[in-house]
């Protein structure tokens, strides 16, 4: 533990407002990485049918949380994802002086300005959000007092030097670090430099976390982005108020600059469904004979829709209806009825837009009929596991032919599934569920070493599921 940091200079007039939660209290921002596994079953239970509302965008979450507490006023937000991971930000956003409150399904964010951060008096302890922990260093690596982040065993064993790099080059000091990897402390510069950075690889973490940390530093910053990922974080700092520009050359090449040092005012933000969450029903009712399901409010930027995109390529049944536009983000509703699937070829371009959905979309191409090649998958390496790996093995364990390569994953459906394995989930929520959703249309049932850990993006899983008509239960009484 480091010692206590010293307040930021030039801000000793700001006291540090009381926290409504307090950080040494087991309230809404608790964190329970250390809960031994629980195994968990699915089967399959006859056709899903009826209507689902998935958990807010994490993504847009934790934006929400980052965004209010660097904003003048008070945020309100609705939708917001209640996993883990988000509110392992909102407490980060609270050590760092921000007043966070839940008053009946509205979460009330009093901000403290561009600048305005305290130096938190305690480690920022993410668990396992990899965005929460990125971003946050963008936001307070220029600010000239130490700030710990930690995580847990997952997280601390990601590679986070590629938002390290772009923040020494703005002058951002490296106080501890392994290898690269959490636990990580940062101090930063007196006098903190802007900088035109090319991001090196397709990753919105790294985009945003630089483009944060121009916020408080005077002058503009640039980033080069050659391949467009998620834009979030462009669409929420000029909904805040921000000078931000984008432009995009002949190639998609996109150029984003943010003035810094801007007014950011407080907004009121309604958060979309994840579609990365609303992949598990989507391929559920898909896979199912005889499912029908509506999934709604589910979030429709065009960065996010590839797995959208390809189970409709696939063959899948699945309608886009009542189409609108909140908060500057495009949503509707997915009418989903059970299909037959053929193979198809994915394209590494499409990466971006799914990367986080390639473990549920390999589930889908294990129920096709045909050869399913999935390209440009080295970031799943990098994830909370080594997703394709992970994904890989746990084909292989229920009976699913597949190949493995370096980037790339081919998954040789046959129509059906023989299930009866054990998955390891190495603590992803995204492998877990998953392979829970394969349990329901597998010939067999599928068992997940831990589905604990699926709190961390979708509470509300397994009960959402069962009113779908989703059959679970303890694994040792699956068989």
């Amino acid at each position: 533990m480091l010692p206590a940091p010293p307040q930021l200079a030039g801000r000793s007039d700001h006291a540090k407002p009381d926290l409504v939660f307090t950080l040494s209290s087991p309230g809404p921002f608790a964190m329970s990485h250390a809960l031994p596994p629980r195994p968990r079953a699915s089967h399959n239970a006859g056709a899903l049918s009826g209507s689902i509302r998935v958990p807010g965008d994490k993504s847009i979450s934790h934006r929400a949380m980052m965004f209010g507490a660097m904003a003048l006023g008070r945020t309100n937000v609705t939708g917001l994802l209640e996993g883990e991971d988000v509110l392992a930000t909102g407490r980060a956003m609270q050590a760092l002086g921000a007043r966070i409150e839940k008053i009946g399904e509205t979460w009330q964010i009093d901000g403290l300005g561009v600048g305005g951060f305290l130096a938190p008096q305690t480690d920022l302890d993410f668990g396992n959000a990899g965005t929460g922990v990125r971003l946050t260093m963008g936001l307070v690596g220029a600010y000239p007092f130490v700030t710990r982040f930690v995580g847990d065993a997952s997280l601390s064993a990601r590679p986070m030097a590629r938002v390290l790099d772009p923040l020494r080059a703005i002058g951002v000091e490296v106080v501890e670090h392994h290898e690269n990897r959490l636990p990580i402390a940062l101090k930063g510069p007196t006098d903190p430099v802007p900088v035109h950075y090319r991001v090196p690889m397709a990753s919105a973490q790294v985009k945003s976390c630089v483009l944060l940390a121009g916020l408080v530093i005077t002058g503009t910053t640039t980033v080069i982005e050659p391949i467009m990922t998620r834009d979030h974080t462009e669409k929420m700092l000029e909904g805040f108020g921000a000078d931000i520009a984008i432009a995009t050359d002949a190639d998609g090449v996109r150029t984003i600059t943010v003035a810094g040092l801007p007014d950011l005012k407080a907004q009121e933000l309604i958060v979309p469904g994840d579609p990365s969450s609303a992949g598990f029903p989507l391929v559920a009712a898909l896979i199912v004979p005889g499912s029908e399901v509506t999934i709604e409010n589910v979030l429709m930027n065009p960065t996010r829709t590839g797995l959208i995109d390809t189970l409709i390529e696939m063959g899948g049944d699945i309608a886009i209806e009542n189409r609108r536009v909140s908060g500057g983000e495009d949503i509707a509703d997915l009418r989903v009825k059970h299909s037959a699937l053929k193979g198809v070829s994915v394209p590494a371009s499409r990466a971006p837009s799914m990367i986080d959905e390639y473990p549920v979309l390999a589930v889908a191409a294990s129920f096709a009929q045909g050869v399913t090649h999935m390209a440009g998958l080295e970031e799943l390496r990098v994830k909370e596991s080594d997703r394709l790996a992970a994904v890989a093995r746990g084909l292989e364990a229920n009976g699913v032919v597949c190949e493995e390569g370096t980037d790339f994953l081919t998954v040789t459906g046959k129509g059906a599934v023989p299930g009866g394995g054990t998955v390891a989930t190495h603590l992803d929520h995204r492998i877990a569920m998953s392979f829970l959703v394969m349990g329901l249309a597998a010939e067999k049932p599928v068992t997940v070493d831990d589905d604990r850990m699926i709190a961390t993006s979708f509470p509300s899983f397994e009960p959402d599921f069962t009113r779908l008509g989703a059959g679970f239960s303890q694994s040792e009484d699956a068989a």
